[in-house]
């Protein structure tokens, strides 16, 4: 390993924009995959390669086409029990043509009144119609084109024209046999960019891949619509074992192929297979481009998300609608190699056992795992199907396995989904971490009082454990002391879940120091790629892009393509000036960067971070046609908007930056962004009074965006108003505590303002927090 360079104190953020987003795509808050789920996520074992075994006879020697879909009824010849599973599940009734006999909801003149909009639900004949407020705010008549779901609700999918579907925002519950608004109270009129008729609800990018089998996007940038392809609606056994079509001659032929003819072997003894299969819906993840390729790495078609505050609570529960495959990857059941397949029917999608008897397949008072392939390791010979276990009344809530190992939230409205990482209730920690609980959210006030009282009683005799990762992450985001140490403790340890080393990864830029970049840099070698990439953006945190070639570079011909081209991303600094033996790996993969944004070009958010890749790479000829095309996409999507204002500005059109900028925030004087930037360009242009006015404004709007207030701190005491300057650095730290470069600038402040006192009270603090901050030396 190269070795590491002396970390330096970083600069306070730069008030420009900058020309390279976090992530290779920016993901909306608006995912709607109704009973499938699916936007990201991974697995950190390494996959088998799948390559073909070379056989003796001439014939199989001979090359073989790809694969091709086939009709999926040519299935059910040989398949009969699987096809009878799968009939009437959800996945097969995942997307249906609307007609009588697929739509549940009530189509007979209905109305309903929600968010400040009307809609009525009538039929044509056998058609199914909407009339609400369309993109302009103004009532319309919509068809319906596609049911989406069965239970708990069914939502519809609108043609709008452009060969564009939309996820109509109103939703039938079938269970109570009703209308509902899947935003209740968020204000989703026309102008939010949760509406039904905005680009975040365009069903053809959001959630069609995971309701349909064999689905490509196909959109045409030059005209702006989309020919959506798929070979057959809902989800069917293409969409998981692949194109059959090799299958089909490795049997009628009885050609010994390899995996009877299919690309993927999901019965390998290497539960990964399975696993990354299934979290191609059933994970948070962004695409990669259009579609998957059967047997690769789940990263080599799709970015998968990490534990983020707003995804998931400290100890790693689901808090926002992430699906069950995050949380999944935290557990001991991932770790010791249970696949979904163990617990679920994937054809029918059921439960494989009822109740208990689900767990008891393991967890018995055998102690022994009855299922093939799980190491049972650990396991305890208990019975655990008893009151001194579960301690409640059996047959009543709290005695079923689930209830307190696997809580859930409800989402969409009314689709309960429980976590997935069988965490085991502590209403003492949850307590303390300010944390959900199974014991706490049956037990509330003062007979959670007695519950957290009696569970002390419980443990009294348990053995200590180590530095849990909850009770390390609670320190690390809150900036207390410690925080520095509990990290690096952390990611010291050999049996960190990879999913849960990765999220602590992208915390390691507020701790900076020489065991911060020793451990990320060892990270990049980590048998993960989701450990891989987010040690790519840990160490290109610390090390300007100059430093980084020697680290980075092997990263350039990674066997997954997320990796290589976050590698590639984060040596395009040092690549202007040549990268030598390095040049032609680099050349490869960001072109294959290149590559992942044009297969995306629906979306705003890849024609920015096209622009921000041909400004960086000197192509500014194309930078303005990129920009302009993001808004095209979407005219809401405000970080384009902003950067071609002051594309155009540092172009010498300032008055048209001017226009564009201020027109912008007559139309939405809400946007906290808008104003943001306002300020900024009124800095530039020389007229600091009505700079601060919108920068105030900003961090008024968005009280907790520690940008926008760390602006106007600096700002501020740019200005003189010192005082005014330390009161808006100050509730910063208490907003963000582990804002690393707010105390930076504090103590600044405070030095500069005559109050010594007060930035040693802050130097302390912060020698507690990081000890090993270079900046401290």
């Amino acid at each position: 390993m190269p070795k590491t360079k002396t970390i330096k104190a970083a600069n306070p953020p730069d008030s420009r924009p900058t020309l390279m987003s976090r992530y290779l795509l920016p993901v909306s808050a608006a995912v709607l995959l109704v009973v499938l789920g699916g936007l990201w996520f991974y697995l950190s074992r390494p996959a088998p390669v799948y390559e073909p075994k070379v056989l003796a006879t001439a014939a199989v020697a001979e090359p073989v086409a790809p694969a091709q879909m086939v009709d999926e009824q040519q299935c059910q010849g040989c398949h009969d029990a699987q096809v009878k599973d799968w009939q009437g599940s959800h996945h097969q009734l995942a997307m249906q043509v609307a007609a009588p006999q697929t739509v549940l909801a009530d189509f007979s003149n209905a109305t309903f009144k929600g968010e400040g909009e009307n809609s009525r639900f009538f039929r044509q004949g056998d058609e199914f119609w909407v009339n609400t407020p369309g993109l302009d705010g103004k009532p319309a008549d919509f068809k319906v084109a596609y049911t989406f779901g069965i239970a708990p609700l069914q939502q519809y999918l609108i043609e709008v024209g452009d060969g564009r579907l939309q996820a109509l925002g109103v939703a039938w519950d079938t269970e109570k046999h009703r209308w509902f608004h899947l935003y209740p109270g968020q204000g989703v009129s026309f102008k939010n960019p949760l509406h039904w008729s905005k680009p975040n609800q365009n069903a053809n990018f959001m959630c069609v891949e995971c309701h349909t089998t064999g689905y490509k996007r196909n959109f045409d940038a030059a005209s702006n619509s989309f020919n959506s392809q798929w070979n057959s609606l809902g989800v069917g056994c293409q969409a998981c074992h692949g194109p059959a079509s090799s299958h089909l001659r490795a049997v009628t032929e009885n050609n010994p192929l390899p995996h009877s003819g299919f690309d993927v072997d999901l019965k390998s003894k290497d539960a990964t297979v399975e696993l990354e299969t299934c979290a191609r819906c059933h994970a948070r993840r962004a695409p990669l481009g259009d579609g998957f390729t059967v047997g690769k790495r789940l990263m080599d078609d799709y970015l998968p998300s990490v534990l983020t505050r707003e995804l998931y609570a400290l100890d790693g529960k689901i808090k926002d609608e992430v699906f069950e495959h995050g949380s999944f990857l935290q557990s001991k059941m991932f770790d010791k190699g249970v696949r979904c397949s163990n617990c679920h029917n994937p054809h029918s999608t059921e439960l494989k056992a009822a109740g208990n008897a689900l767990c008891l397949q393991c967890h018995n008072t055998a102690g022994k795992a009855a299922i093939a392939g799980i190491d049972g390791k650990g396991l305890q010979a208990k019975n655990y199907d008893a009151i001194d276990h579960h301690r409640h009344a059996e047959g009543q809530p709290g005695s079923q396995c689930v209830d307190c190992h696997m809580p859930g939230k409800f989402y969409m409205g009314n689709d309960y989904r429980h976590d997935h990482s069988f965490s085991i209730p502590n209403p003492v920690r949850a307590k303390a971490l300010g944390t959900t609980d199974a014991c706490l959210g049956c037990h509330q006030g003062k007979a959670g009082d007695r519950v957290t009282e009696q569970f002390k009683l419980w443990t009294a005799h348990d053995a200590p454990q180590a530095a849990r990762y909850d009770e390390s992450l609670w320190l690390i985001r809150g900036g207390r002391p410690g925080a520095a140490q509990a990290l690096y403790e952390q990611l010291r340890r050999s049996n960190l879940p990879a999913i849960q080393r990765a999220t602590l990864l992208a915390e390691l830029a507020n701790y900076p120091s020489e065991s911060a970049l020793q451990l990320a840099s060892k990270d990049l070698n980590h048998p993960a790629p989701q450990v891989r990439e987010s040690a790519v953006r840990a160490v290109s945190a610390f090390l300007p892009p100059a430093e980084r070639v020697a680290l980075l570079s092997p990263l350039l011909s990674d066997s997954v393509r997320a990796v290589r081209i976050i590698a590639a991303r984060n040596l395009q600094g040092a690549a202007r000036n040549g990268l030598g033996t390095n040049q032609v790996a680099w050349d490869k993969a960001i072109g294959e960067y290149e590559s992942v944004q044009l297969s995306l070009a629906e979306r705003a958010e890849s024609n920015l971070n096209l622009a921000m890749l041909y400004q960086a790479s000197g192509r500014n000829a194309e930078v303005e046609a990129r920009l302009r095309a993001a808004l095209l996409r979407d005219p809401d999507f405000y970080p384009a908007l902003v950067t071609l204002a002051q594309w155009l500005e540092a172009s010498g059109r300032s008055a048209e930056a001017s226009t564009l900028l201020n027109d912008a925030i007559k139309a939405q004087p809400q946007a906290a962004l808008l104003q943001h930037s306002l300020g900024l360009a009124l800095i530039r242009g020389g007229q600091p009074e009505q700079a601060m006015k919108a920068l105030q404004q900003a961090v008024k709007l968005e009280p907790d965006n520690s940008q926008y207030r760390y602006v106007l701190a600096v700002a501020l005491h740019q200005s003189g108003q010192l005082e005014q300057a330390c009161a808006q650095m100050e509730e910063l730290l208490k907003r963000q505590p582990a804002f690393r470069d707010a105390r930076l600038a504090l103590i600044q402040f405070y030095l500069d303002s005559g109050q010594e006192p007060k930035a040693q009270v802050v130097l302390q603090a912060w020698k507690q927090i990081n000890p090993e901050d270079m900046a401290l030396k």
